[in-house]
């Protein structure tokens, strides 16, 4: 492993042999054996006889010096955290979208020239993103009437109208209480609704995370399994440990241990707000955080 303290990919256990292992692999309720390796660095990798069972695992190790052992992903953190406005503070609640909102107006007031080379690099890519946007506020238009905001069940109808044109993806939608996490996660003015704006940002995240679900959903299925749920939390972004791994396994899976798309979605949206919420309470950064019961409740009853 050479310090390497992540979880190690199917293609580490193809290429590397093993130095020792039992003798017996039945279901059996006790197997044990001793082993003696000569020093060096070792992964030891407990299993049960079928997978995705529960068991205990007892590990006695003799060595002549001192040895250090470390259970493997133990480092929790994300990639690139974003601050997020609470409930209970909305005196700057457009903060985070006013900084992407004037990103976007820069790169619109943009002189003629800029946007003629823009234009030459890649004239498809620029039409394409035109035309999905207009469709998005047509629809958009249509499900939120003259107020321009949508509640949990029309933002159910926008995303579905426009996941259903996706025929490549296997999918039934998304479901009520999945709509209610994505508006707990956008919404910053504390109204339940989400307006244009707040509609695009959570819908430029959903496209992130459908080409990751699209890359590891291999055979088609629409579904994915709970290694390949590992793989997909990580190459998102979101780096946890084993027993969180467990956890939403338990939890987004189906009893076949596979994970469907609006799970997929769901369990990546409550990651995004719990990291968001738990970096905005840590100001000096030293991963611990305090909170009173009102706070508490606030992060939990509305995520």
């Amino acid at each position: 492993m050479h310090g390497n303290k992540q979880h190690l990919q199917k293609d580490f256990f193809l290429y590397n042999a093993s130095k020792a292992r039992s003798r017996t692999y039945t279901n059996m309720r006790e197997v044990s054996q001793r082993f003696r390796l000569p020093p060096s660095e070792y992964v030891i990798v407990p299993s049960t006889y079928e997978p995705h069972q529960e068991g205990e695992f007892i590990l006695r190790v003799f060595s002549e010096k001192r040895n250090l052992s470390e259970e493997a992903e133990n480092t929790i953190s994300v990639d690139r955290p974003v601050p997020i406005i609470f409930v209970s503070d909305r005196a700057n609640s457009n903060k985070e979208l006013g900084v992407d909102q004037e990103a976007e107006e820069g790169k619109d007031k943009a002189g003629p020239d800029k946007q003629g080379k823009g234009s030459q690099t890649g004239p498809g890519h620029t039409d394409q993103e035109s035309e999905e946007q207009q469709q998005f506020r047509n629809i958009f238009r249509q499900i939120a009437g003259d107020d321009m905001e949508i509640c949990a069940d029309e933002l159910k109808n926008v995303l579905n109208t426009v996941v259903n044109k996706h025929k490549d993806l296997k999918t039934q939608g998304f479901t009520l209480e999945s709509c209610r996490s994505m508006i707990a996660l956008m919404d910053t003015d504390g109204s339940g609704r989400l307006n244009l704006q707040e509609f695009h940002h959570l819908w430029k995240k959903i496209k992130a995370w459908q080409k990751i679900f699209k890359h590891y959903d291999t055979d088609h299925s629409g579904t994915i399994n709970s290694y390949e749920m590992r793989n997909a939390v990580n190459e998102a972004g979101f780096h946890l440990n084993s027993q969180l791994y467990d956890i939403i396994t338990m939890r987004y899976a189906d009893k076949h241990m596979n994970i469907d798309f609006d799970s997929f979605i769901c369990c990546f949206v409550r990651l995004e707000g719990m990291f968001r919420a738990f970096n905005a309470f840590d100001k000096d950064g030293d991963g611990i955080i305090k909170l009173n019961v009102l706070e508490w409740l606030q992060l939990t009853m509305y995520a």
